[in-house]
């Protein structure tokens, strides 16, 4: 009797072992979700600084004209009204100036 009772409890020790171990419900999974967890927390925190900056430059938006200013000068090549646009092209190499 007992010792019908202790093959059948280390029966169900291995099948508890072999679903904790081996099988895909397992550890084996619980790592795989640890790694994608990781790779999510990352992607997360470098998105959170991106909209961090947008935020703030959102807000100089707002707030003034300079940044406004900034982007239409770099972004769009305006000028404002009075200035004069200086454009210095790059010297052409002698190579193909004599052809």
């Amino acid at each position: 009797m007992i010792r019908a009772l202790l093959l059948i409890l280390a029966a169900v020790l291995l099948m508890l072992q072999y679903r904790l171990w081996i099988s895909e419900e397992g550890w084996r999974e619980v790592w795989g979700l640890r790694a994608a967890i990781r790779v999510q927390r990352e992607d997360n925190g470098r998105l959170l600084e991106r909209n961090q900056r947008l935020e703030a430059e959102v807000g100089d938006l707002k707030e003034g004209l300079e940044a406004a200013e900034e982007i239409a000068r770099t972004d769009l090549g305006m000028i404002g009204p009075g200035e004069t646009l200086y454009q210095i092209a790059a010297p052409v190499p002698e190579e193909e100036a004599q052809q």
